[in-house]
């Protein structure tokens, strides 16, 4: 019986790759370090490292504390991007309840995505809504500066309906030191009205600076009368049941889609105060914050029609999402 020869050298080139892996992993050093510590370029230590975990040397375990593991959902976090091709996500515990202050917990972990994520330069564009209102009440202010906040649809509308756009609009541009641009305008109009309002040297303005924004932050609606649309008589239960019958099952600026992500057409498009779906998709980081059962399938449609890189959402509405991608690709 014969073996294989050791190939000269080999042995060496395991014991140097095992070094730099625990002077790097276990002990905490820097390429550089490495590199003094064995006698190597610094390129060399970081291909000896790169060398160990190729070739099975290092296995890396990430543990979460017991406390922490109902707030933590990394791995649902992690099957979210990839299934739905997130730039992040983010999962909490905390279900909203549909009281006013059930978005309270994801506010806070949306304006912390912002904090990470917002550039002095950016123009930070948002719907209203009781989520972005939520993200607003959570600003601090710190660090985090942007340029513009812009309000993203229209929301006047035929009765005294409260849609904290004033509040939103304000609290952000102060806490992030930014120029406040209002949208005065009804979210929805005829045809003629919208075409007027858009060739507006104010109106023009919100809606052409809302549409490069580079940041938007918004939340969902359902369709149904348990959304913002119809409390506040923007849509009455005959639009809605024409929106049911063309599949519609979320909208957001007062824009409706399917739950394939696929744009409703008809009429109310051009009767919409709002920037179209397709700015938002276009969006390098539109932040999608919503959660609670009603919200699922709206929250599923945007996802679908890729309406956001970023998602914040709570721990049963993340699992509803993953099991609904995973049937309707069987």
């Amino acid at each position: 019986m014969t073996t294989d020869p050791v190939r000269p050298g080999a042995s060496d080139d395991v014991r140097l790759a095992l070094r730099a892996a625990t002077l790097y992993h276990l002990e905490g050093a820097t390429q550089a370090d490495i590199a003094a510590k064995l006698g190597v370029s610094r390129p060399t230590a970081g291909r000896l490292i790169a060398r160990a975990r190729a070739q099975g040397l290092v296995r890396i375990e990430i543990s979460v504390p017991d406390d922490l593991r109902s707030a933590v959902h990394t791995d649902i976090e992690r099957d979210l991007e990839r299934q739905f091709g997130l730039t992040e996500a983010v999962v909490i515990g905390d279900v909203p309840d549909g009281s006013a202050t059930g978005y309270q917990p994801l506010g806070r972990s949306a304006a912390a995505v912002l904090g990470r994520r917002l550039q002095a330069d950016d123009t930070l564009g948002f719907t209203w809504g009781p989520e972005t209102v939520a993200v607003a009440q959570a600003l601090r202010t710190k660090t985090t500066k942007c340029a513009n906040v812009v309000q993203l649809d229209g929301s006047m509308t035929s009765i005294d309906y409260q849609t904290g756009v004033d509040y939103t609009l304000g609290r952000c541009a102060t806490q992030l030191q930014a120029t406040p641009v209002r949208l005065h305008a009804p979210l929805y109009a005829d045809p003629a009205t919208v075409t007027a309002l858009e060739q507006d040297s104010i109106m023009g303005r919100a809606l052409s600076l809302g549409r490069k924004a580079e940041v938007m932050m918004f939340g969902v609606g359902p369709v149904s009368t348990s959304t913002t649309l119809f409390e506040g008589s923007y849509i009455n239960t005959a639009i809605l049941d024409e929106l049911r019958t063309h599949g519609a099952v979320g909208e957001i600026g007062g824009r409706f889609y399917r739950l394939d992500g696929s744009i409703v057409d008809g009429p109310l498009p051009a009767r919409t105060v709002s920037v179209p779906l397709e700015a938002i998709r276009d969006c390098r980081a539109s932040l999608l914050v919503s959660g609670g059962e009603l919200k699922h399938e709206a929250i599923f449609g945007a996802l679908a029609g890729g309406m956001a890189k970023i998602l914040v959402t709570d721990i049963n509405c993340a699992q509803w999402l993953l099991e609904q991608k995973e049937e309707s690709a069987t």
